[in-house]
């Protein structure tokens, strides 16, 4: 799911737990170890951790499309080596392999960074699905597992990864070599993008198709991963799909100059509004990206320079998201974020969510000058997914294991290096990774609800790409619903039929 709030969490949602990893440990043990405590990780013997178990494996089967559909689920692990060769890391992934031959497979990402990847598991297109992330939706409701109508699995095998510090995945290493061989951008699509060549090597599936799914700071792993593996390690992608990708962090900037920012939320804002009246259609969005790209966009570097400007948008921005037009009018028709989540339901009490500002809770401090209260989704999710995955992984597939599962972690979003080389975004691998093969295909796609990474951000991205062959080799499409739109029943499944068409096409 999402980028969390710094960065925002641009993962996968949530908050975190207690981490079990050998950092955290490292963390409460305050005396130093000796030489002789130390083994070949620099990590402390007394503070060892017990080992993961052995790989553990279960079939099952769903009724899919009135048909059994038959599959292997396997939870395991993987070594990550450091430049010496010694285990410094264990990333734990969850697979789903289905009868028959010749089968693509597909590996996948969420991001935060610090999330796992149970969101696009049990979200969007594992065989399994869980009811969460819509209005209504409470984080006590019974954490029930159903055939999901929208897996991918009809057409693909699925690897979902967790990267270390995520699910159970864990560090060996001291807290500063973890910070440093995991919790910085570059080292991170290093160590993910050599999970997935050993993954492919370990289970002789080097021949297959290869596919890759990252959600929002999974989006942003996912052309820098495909282009490590393309340029680096010998393994071409035939297809990527981006998932409400943290994309390009520069568009952004200059917010005082640029309209680009404005431009940015203006489209999700208002497609909240409209489905709130029962509006939302692709053509009424249409006329939205017009307006957007067209009259805002000018009347916003007019400035005072035109008088008529600033009142212009003001009313056209008022009609298009139905806010109090004082509102809009005090900010001066730019719409900040965090201030319309709070605006957009407080005559009921309650705030909006920055993944789809149509999902809100209660606000326990009305009162106080800036949020205080969690996101309503994150406040949401985080118990149901990591219960039904936690039950999932130790009773259900039989891995046994005493620690405690991390589907959020603030932790790690916190120690996280955001240095310039995440600033300048992963488009540059976008445009080298499709340069450099003609057949590579990418979908990205987007909720048009969400605000934490607004689709018309892609739409202004893709737009200023160069047509490289057959233009539809980079595709946006966007669908009712908000960060995790694939939530929704009718958007999961609408996903399914393009990612479907995408690898048709090869």
């Amino acid at each position: 799911m999402p980028v969390l709030s710094a960065l925002i969490l641009v993962a996968g949602l949530g908050f975190p737990f207690l981490s079990t990893s050998a950092s955290a440990q490292a963390d409460k043990d305050k005396a130093p170890a000796t030489d002789k405590d130390k083994g070949a990780s620099g990590a402390s013997d007394k503070n060892a951790l017990p080992p993961l178990p052995a790989d553990a494996h279960v079939q099952q089967s769903i009724d899919f499309d009135g048909k059994p559909l038959k599959y292997t689920v396997t939870v395991g692990t993987l070594p990550v080596r450091d430049k010496d060769g010694k285990t410094s890391g264990e990333v734990v992934f969850t697979s789903y392999v289905a009868e028959g031959s010749n089968r693509p497979v597909t590996f996948a990402l969420n991001g935060g960074p610090g999330a796992s990847s149970v969101y696009l598991n049990f979200g969007a297109i594992g065989p399994k699905t869980l009811k969460v992330g819509n209005e209504g939706d409470s984080p006590s409701d019974p954490a029930t597992l159903n055939d999901n109508p929208g897996t991918w699995l009809d057409f693909t095998d699925l690897v979902f990864i967790d990267p270390v510090g995520t699910g159970f995945s864990r560090s060996l290493v001291s807290p500063e070599e973890t910070k440093k061989q995991f919790y910085s951008t570059t080292p991170d699509i290093e160590y993910l993008s050599r999970v997935i060549y050993d993954w492919l090597v370990k289970n002789d599936r080097l021949a297959s198709r290869k596919y890759l799914v990252g959600e929002s700071y999974g989006g942003f792993r996912g052309p820098r991963i495909t282009h490590f593996l393309q340029s680096q390690l010998g393994v071409a992608m035939n297809g990527v799909v981006l998932v409400s990708p943290y994309l390009n962090p520069a568009q952004d900037d200059n917010g005082d100059l640029s309209p680009i920012p404005w431009m940015v939320t203006l489209p999700s804002i208002t497609a909240a509004h409209l489905e709130r009246e029962g509006k939302l259609t692709p053509a009424a969005m249409a006329d939205v990206i017009a307006y957007t790209q067209g009259e805002y966009a000018t009347d916003l570097l007019k400035g005072h320079s035109d008088p008529e400007a600033t009142p212009r948008l003001i009313k056209k921005v008022t009609d298009l998201t139905g806010l109090d037009p004082a509102f809009v009018k005090y900010s001066g028709g730019r719409l900040e974020t965090g201030a319309y989540l709070r605006e957009a339901h407080r005559e009921e009490g309650k705030l909006s969510s920055v993944y789809d500002s149509n999902v809100t809770s209660f606000d326990p401090f009305p009162f106080a000058p800036d949020q205080r209260a969690n996101d309503p989704i994150l406040a949401s999710i985080i118990a149901p997914t990591t219960t039904a995955m936690v039950d999932f992984v130790t009773r259900t597939v039989g891995w046994k294991i005493d620690a405690r599962y991390n589907a959020l972690s603030y932790d790690v979003n916190r120690q996280w290096d955001r240095g310039d080389d995440l600033r300048k975004g992963s488009v540059p691998d976008l445009r080298e990774a499709v340069a450099a093969d003609p057949k590579l295909r990418v979908l990205i796609v987007h909720g048009w609800n969400d605000l934490s990474c607004p689709f018309m951000g892609s739409v202004l991205t893709v737009d200023q790409m160069p047509v490289m062959g057959d233009p539809a080799r980079v595709a946006v499409r966007e669908y009712p619903g908000g960060h995790m739109f694939y939530t929704r029943p009718a958007s999961r499944e609408q996903l399914h039929s393009d990612v479907k068409a995408m690898f048709n096409q090869h």
